[in-house]
């Protein structure tokens, strides 16, 4: 282990120059082949030095495979190494102010207050120099780039951070250089540079004597990942020997580091099944050892790497995550919730324990956690009105520092499943006002998404509907992915039904014939619930008896407006059943809607939107609704009490049967 002073960083400034140049500034990085010897399209003084570094040039290829010539020896008198300092980096005093350090380096959030920290200390050890580049790439990257990479490269502390770091490569630690390499990756430091090519080799060089630790494997794994992607060669030795460790002797932050480099794209296409099989099968058991950052991680590889065999281990990390609720940072609450999402899993008390936090931090949350909160509950049929309540409040607060994209899926979800909070005029007025503004920002298929959803409330934008009928919109939405979908054109003909029967006033376009759908149940995102083959069996049996004949009754009957009837029943003026097939003489119309478990939100009696609306129109157009729901059908004991139910069901005000 090295320890840097950095006291000396002027007496090598006429060296330090090479490095103003290190910061690549986001530049696609173009490698040389053999065939091309050094032509490589880069002009920086830190690339000429790359090529002037005794045995560097004429090997620098694609897989790396360096030799350097003799270590450099330190040009510095003040550079303490590790054969040099002996036992003074193993005393308490040095470890406790590295601590301090490291604690006040977690405070810093710029890279102005990291440099002004490093200034003030007049030595650092090498694994808090590469703390401190990570700190750097916690605070500077963003969107993979450094947010002020001039600045960085003109910074004299950087340059006498990165300069002492390639001098003293041979003697750094294992976490020290691989950990360092990274980060000056993740900073788009130039990959030609002396610097990054004396790292890339000494990390080589240990890796083929198989010397890291799995730690060190991983976080080199991540760094030859963001540089070259996940088929650079050098990967497959360093899976090769992760490989070749004992699994069962791994700690938990070692298999999350695994899991994490899988996930960054070494474990895509299916590569490395059996290794995940394995660490699968044994994280289930180091659940109950998982910090909330760790169980979040787990259940974020898992996602990405769609271990749908994993659910035991999915199950197990979702009933733990309920403790770590509060302790979540809000990226790891996302983390969580996608895994709930993308697994298809829900549990009781998780529903609950984020019902509490919620409520109480709905107004300080990130609005992207927000979003996937109630994104969650929409997917999963869930309502706890407390998470509602407290959305829309701060939603009618907040709404205008929010995303496009948060603005919808904060508002469809109560269209979804069919609630209105107590503070429901405010909420729309302010998304009425919201739309006004920033109409033209919404991509299509969220704008349709969130004004269908509002008309399941039976809130009507009218005032932007003009807009999505016209021909413009349309053709948006055909440009956009994914296009124009059978439940794209589905949405647009239930919001022209919706106006055409609900809102008399409106006098805008019409929607085109050729946009319109002839039917709303359809595979995949329909907007109306096929019924369950059990509940009408058990319904059917019942009416056979009541009516005398099956002929009395029709099944799945499609209506000219779209929406599929379970049983309809045709009564002549005198309240006598007509026979199914008699289209003349029919006076009255019933449809029974047999609501089974799926039409509701979960342990709710709360009908779902597309289930609600879908009652309005039938009535609208003639039909009498008869709902049969699954939660008074179950209390039946016998067939006797079935006959009953119906009789009062469908012909409440007769006293006997007429057929």
């Amino acid at each position: 282990m090295a320890l840097i002073n950095l006291k000396c960083f002027r007496a090598c400034a006429s060296r330090v120059q090479a490095c103003r140049q290190l910061l690549t500034r986001g530049r696609v990085i173009h490698r040389c082949g053999p065939e091309t010897g050094l032509a490589c399209p880069y002009g920086s003084p830190a690339l000429q030095v790359a090529f002037s570094v005794p045995g560097v040039q004429g090997v620098i290829c694609r897989k790396y495979h360096m030799e350097l010539g003799n270590p450099p020896s330190s040009i510095m008198a003040t550079v303490n190494l590790h054969g040099e300092a002996g036992n003074h980096f193993k005393s308490k005093s040095k470890q406790t102010e590295e601590r301090e350090v490291l604690k006040e380096l977690d405070n810093c959030h710029s890279y102005e207050e990291i440099f002004r920290l490093v200034s003030s200390l007049e030595s650092l050890m090498d694994t808090t120099v590469a703390a401190v580049l990570q700190r750097l790439c916690s605070v500077e990257v963003e969107d993979g780039r450094p947010k002020h990479a001039e600045d960085l490269a003109k910074d004299a502390v950087f340059q006498s951070l990165c300069f002492q770091l390639e001098q003293e490569s041979p003697n750094l630690s294992d976490p020290a250089l691989v950990n360092s390499l990274s980060s000056l990756i993740k900073l788009c430091v130039d990959p030609w540079s002396t610097l990054v090519v004396r790292l890339i080799a000494e990390s080589q060089e240990r890796l083929r004597k198989g010397q890291l630790a799995i730690k060190d494997l991983c976080v080199l794994a991540e760094g030859f990942l963001d540089l070259e992607g996940p088929d650079c060669a050098v990967l497959e030795q360093i899976m090769d020997q992760v490989q070749s460790t004992n699994l069962e002797d791994w700690k938990p932050d070692e298999m999350v580091m695994v899991y994490r480099i899988l996930q960054l794209g070494v474990g895509k296409r299916g590569q490395y099944q059996d290794l995940l099989n394995k660490m699968n099968h044994l994280t289930v058991s180091q659940v109950p050892k998982l910090s909330p950052r760790l169980t979040s991680a787990v259940l974020n590889s898992l996602v990405v790497l769609d271990q749908t065999q994993a659910i035991p281990l999915v199950i197990k990390l979702c009933k733990y995550s309920v403790r770590h609720i509060p302790s979540f940072t809000d990226d790891e609450l996302i983390h969580v919730l996608e895994a709930f999402i993308h697994f298809g899993h829900s549990d009781f008390f998780f529903t609950e324990a984020l019902e509490r936090h919620v409520a109480k931090h709905a107004f300080t949350m990130h609005p992207k956690v927000v979003s996937r909160v109630m994104q969650y509950c929409g997917r999963k049929r869930i309502l706890p009105k407390t998470i509602f309540d407290a959305v829309a409040e701060s939603f009618i607060y907040n709404a205008d520092g929010f995303t496009t994209a948060q603005i919808a899926e904060q508002i469809v979800p109560f269209g979804q499943l069919n609630y209105l909070p107590p503070c429901a005029p405010s909420l729309f007025q302010k998304l009425e006002r919201v739309l006004s503004t920033r109409f033209a920002q919404f991509q299509p298929h969220a704008l349709l998404s969130l004004l269908h959803s509002c008309t399941l409330v039976e809130r009507y934008p009218l005032n932007f509907l003009t807009k999505v009928f016209s021909p413009y919109f349309l053709q948006q939405l055909q440009a956009a992915g994914p296009g124009l979908t059978r439940s794209v054109l589905s949405q647009l003909t239930q919001l022209f039904l919706t106006v055409t029967m609900e809102c008399p006033s409106y006098e805008g376009p019409k929607l085109l014939p050729k946009y319109r759908v002839k039917s709303f149940l359809v595979a995949g995102h329909s907007l109306e619930s096929s019924v369950d083959t059990h509940f009408y069996n058990q319904v059917k049996a019942g009416l056979i008896d009541l009516l005398g004949a099956r002929m009395y009754f029709a099944s799945h009957v499609l209506t000219p407006y779209c929406y599929t009837v379970d049983i309809e029943i045709k009564l002549d003026e005198e309240g006598f059943v007509l026979p199914a097939v008699q289209y003349d003489e029919v006076s009255q119309r019933i449809a029974l809607c047999i609501d089974d478990q799926k039409r509701f939100c979960v342990n709710s009696h709360n009908l779902l939107g597309k289930e609600a609306i879908k009652r309005r129109h039938l009535k609208l157009v003639g039909y009498e609704v008869v709902q049969i729901p699954f939660f008074e059908f179950e209390l039946l004991e016998n067939q006797t009490d079935v006959l009953e139910y119906l009789h009062r069901k469908v012909f409440p005000s007769s006293y006997r049967l007429s057929w």
